[in-house]
Formats: C-alpha cells, structure tokens, sequence
C-alpha cells in the first residue's frame, strides 16, 4: 500500500516537472481518492489548480491540506495566491499575518515568504525572513540582494550597502548589485569602485547582461567624479547591449497613442456628478524620471492624502471590461482601445476602487502616481469626473538623458535608444496637448525643475489644486519613513537638492541624436 501511494506520488511529480499536467491529474485523483489523508497529495492538487488558473478549487485543496498539516508555509503561500486571486483581502492579510509568526528553519521557505512580503510592499517583515534565510545559507548571494533591496526601500541605505557588499564578496559579477551600490551616494576620487568594475568589465566569461550592468555603475561612478565623456562612452554601450537583447518597435507604442487620440475626440463627462462617499484619486502621471516620485513623497506627508504607490489596475480593469462587451478573445491592442470608449465607467470606477483602496482608509484623497497613467486621461474623466491629475513634467533633454541612464528590469523599453526615447516623447507630448485641449483647467500642469527650485510656492498651488490646506509636515518629506520601491528611492531620503536639475547640460552634445529629432518635430528646447 504505502509503495503504491509512493509511486503515485512520484509520478504525479514528475508529470508536473515535465508539464505533463493530464497525466499529472489522473495520478493526483487516483491518489487522493485511495489516500485521503495524504498531505502530500493536497499540496500537488494545489499545484495542479494554480497551474490550471482554478482558485476556488485551489482553496479546496490547501484547505485539506492544512487539515493534515496546520500552517505548513508552502501551502499557506499557495493559499495566499488563490485567496488574492479571488480578491479576497481580508482572508490575504490573515494568512500573512500568519506567515509572519511562524518561526521556519528551511531557508529555501524562509526566502519564499520574504519575497512574498517583499511583493506586498511588507519591507520589514522581509527583512526579518531574509535574515532567517541567511542564517541557514550564509554564502547565498542572491540572498544578500535581496536583503540590501528590501533595506534600500525602507531607506536604511548603510546596511543595504553592507548587504550589498556581502553579496559582491559571494559574486562580483552580480551586475544589479554592482549598479545598486554605485547609485547608493555620490562617489569621491577617495572612495569609489571604478577600479573593481573595471577589472570586472575585461572579464570574458562574463554575459551580455551582467556586463550591461557593470557599463551603467562604470557611467554613473564616473559622472559623480565629473568624467563626462568616460561616462557617457560606458552608458552608451550599457545601453546598446540592452537594446541588442530585446525586440522593441517604438512605432508600436506610436501607433497605440495615435490611436487615443483618434478614439477621444470629444470629452462628455459630467463634472457635477458626484462620487460615492471615499477618498478621491489623485493621478500623478507623465513620463518616468521626472520627479513623480518626489511630489507623491511630498504628498504623502499631508494628513488628508494616503499613496498607494505606482497601481497597475486602471489599464487592468480597462482591459478586463473591454473583453466582456466582445467575444473576439484574440483582441489587438488598437481594438482594446477602440472598444474602450465603450466600457461601463461606473463598473471601471467600482472594479478599481475595490482593488486599490483599503476599506479603513481615513483620508480624503489617495495617490495613484503610475506613469503610464497619461494614457488613460480620458478613461479616468469618464470614471472620475472629479479626479485630481497631476501632469509632472521635465525638461526634455533633462528627461532624455534621466531615462536614458536608468536601467529599468521589465518596462520602457525605449529607453536604451536616443532616437526611439524621442520618437516616444514626441508621441506622448502630443497625446498629452490632446488631453489638455479636451479637459481644458482640469490637469495640473508641474515641472519637476520648478518644483525643486520653488518647493514651498510650488505646493501651496498643489494644494490649492487638491481644495487643501497647505501643511508645513509636506516639506519635511525627506523623514518619511514608508517605503519607495521606485528608481528615485535614493534621491527622496534627502532633503530638495537641485545640482541634478541642469547635469544634462554636461552631456549635451551626446544627446544630439535625441535633441535633433525633437527640434525637427517643431518642439522648443528652450
């Protein structure tokens, strides 16, 4: 009998390691079914149900699973996934809380629920599960990374570079570590790293990414110690290997914004409507680099304003509602936006309220400051007649070469290319006119440049915009303590600095390629 249950067990496994999943499925019925008490049976079920995107039947089986084996961590992170898929937040935050008080010993579990934290934005209670994985796995590099992470959002920026420098003695190859570390404070000709990465660079063995990496902490070293062309040699090849290993056409994203503009040509919301009772949203949208996240940290500090951060559930919800008035499931992306026009507002108010916001917020306006929001502007007028949007702004050229240094893991994939970064902002610029000329005095219109230079002035208007109060707390930003998880986690520890507000100007003639293309297109560089 137990030979029997022990080679369904194994088969199931393998089936699931190979994807074999009906296979896999026949043996965990037929093993469940014969050996109902078998944990080991449940938790391959709970396998099988997340691989098959089946949540309700995935409850089923952590459920009997815990049954036999009360809090067992992996089944409790499972669980975790199939409650948050069916939106279950309250039932989320008990199993979180749970896995907060387990005391593990395994540390490839201790490291499970510490990204598990990590990815709800729970940074403390990450750091005590990383330290619980080190102690099991001292000499596990990536461990140490992610440590220094979770440290870098709460803004202990000494033992992130303690952690990272543990992590670099483990691996000096390690690319995001080597950037992490150069971008942690302004480097001196006394004390920096140009000679580690140097040496790093020359290595043959090393991969196209890790040495894309090694480029970028090589070009942001050298601009601290004002060696502007070495710099700028290194960004370029950085960048150039990024854009070799991705396939990207900016015409792509061109085209999606033409298409905007060409779908909303008339504006018809109703400005007397009033929203149910509830905090009111403000969008602080634009481009990436611009200072977003300084103004969000500077709002944040107001006693009736709450940031959630960069949500990603407006587009979700948009393409959600699109594919329930339509039966074609092969959609383009130029359809979504067609059929959009067309959506429930109501239901995409209701269905983005519930995700983003807690029920106990106390606050009269929350933060949403997701860049790529400026392509929803008529989406959130049409839902949120009343919404506060913020529009940052930059420079440029300013912008141009912010992006263009900043290595991003998964999105703006035009940044590592000048032509296709202007190719980009000539687009959004014009979809961004559109949305000014059909919402006329209902975008607040700031640029990150008179932001840092006239700070206070600056946010008394803010304020005035949201019908606030101003608040003194505001300018004390810096000593918020609540997590960043942007670029700019660095930058927003300290109090107002300007020497990076005209920094461009030192690699001005290397952005020619950008520069030219926008001048061509009609647009001031003034």
């Amino acid at each position: 009998m137990e030979n029997k249950q022990a080679e369904l067990t194994a088969f199931c496994l393998k089936n699931i390691k190979q994807q074999n999943l009906k296979e896999a499925v026949k043996a965990c019925i037929e093993l469940n079914t014969t050996y109902p008490n078998n944990f080991e049976g449940w938790r391959l079920a709970g396998i099988l149900h997340k691989n098959f995107n089946k949540p309700n039947a995935g409850l089923i089986s952590t459920s009997r699973a815990l049954e036999l084996k009360p809090n067992d961590p992996e089944i409790l992170i499972q669980q975790f996934n199939f409650l948050n898929q069916l939106e279950r937040v309250d039932d989320s935050k008990k199993i979180l809380s749970t896995l907060a008080s387990l005391k593990v010993t395994e540390s490839d579990v201790n490291s499970q629920i510490a990204m598990l934290f990590s990815s709800e934005e729970m940074h403390y209670e990450a750091i005590k599960k990383y330290k619980a994985a080190i102690m099991g796995d001292p000499n596990n590099y990536l461990l140490h990374f992610n440590l220094a992470v979770a440290y870098r959002f709460i803004g202990e920026l000494g033992s992130c570079e303690n952690s990272l420098n543990t992590c670099l003695r483990l691996n000096s190859q390690d690319s995001e570590a080597q950037s992490m570390r150069s971008s942690l404070k302004k480097q001196t000709v006394n004390e920096n790293h140009i000679d580690e990465l140097l040496e790093i660079s020359k290595d043959l063995q090393i991969n196209s990414v890790n040495k894309s990496g090694i480029y970028y902490a090589l070009a942001k070293e050298l601009d601290d110690l004002d060696e502007f062309n070495k710099s700028f040699s290194f960004l370029k090849k950085a960048s150039k290997l990024r854009r070799d290993s991705m396939q990207y056409d900016v015409e792509i994203d061109t085209k999606i914004m033409s298409k905007l503009k060409e779908t909303f040509k008339n504006s018809s919301i109703n400005k007397s409507e009033d929203f149910d009772s509830g905090p009111t949203p403000i969008f602080i949208l634009g481009l990436p680099r611009t200072g977003s996240t300084l103004l969000e940290r500077i709002l944040d500090c107001h006693s009736e304003i709450i940031s959630y951060g960069e949500l990603d559930y407006l587009g979700r919800e948009i393409v959600t509602l699109c594919r329930e008035i339509t039966e074609d499931k092969k959609l383009s992306t130029l359809k979504l936006i067609e059929y959009s026009k067309n959506i429930n507002f109501a239901d995409l108010k209701n269905n983005y309220l519930r995700k983003a916001i807690s029920k106990n917020i106390n606050c009269a306006y929350f933060i949403d400051k997701l860049p790529l929001n400026f392509l929803y502007v008529a989406h959130i007028f049409k839902s949120f007649p009343n919404a506060k949007v913020i529009h940052m702004k930059r420079h440029p050229i300013a912008f141009c070469f912010a992006i263009y240094k900043q290595s991003f893991r998964d999105i703006y994939p035009y940044s590592y290319d000048l032509k296709d970064i202007a190719e980009y902002y000539i687009s959004y610029k014009n979809l961004m006119d559109h949305w000014r000329e059909l919402f006329p005095d209902m975008i607040y219109e700031l640029s990150y440049e008179t932001l840092v230079k006239n700070t206070q002035v600056e946010i008394e208007k803010v304020c005035e915009f949201c019908n606030l109060a101003f608040e003194t707390g505001c300018l004390k930003f810096f000593e918020n303590k609540s997590p960043v998880t942007t670029a700019s986690a660095t930058q927003v520890r300290q109090p107002i600095y300007t020497r990076s507000v005209d920094r461009w100007k030192n690699f001005e003639h290397h952005l020619e390629p950008f520069s030219s293309i926008l001048t061509k297109n009609g647009i001031n560089l003034d």
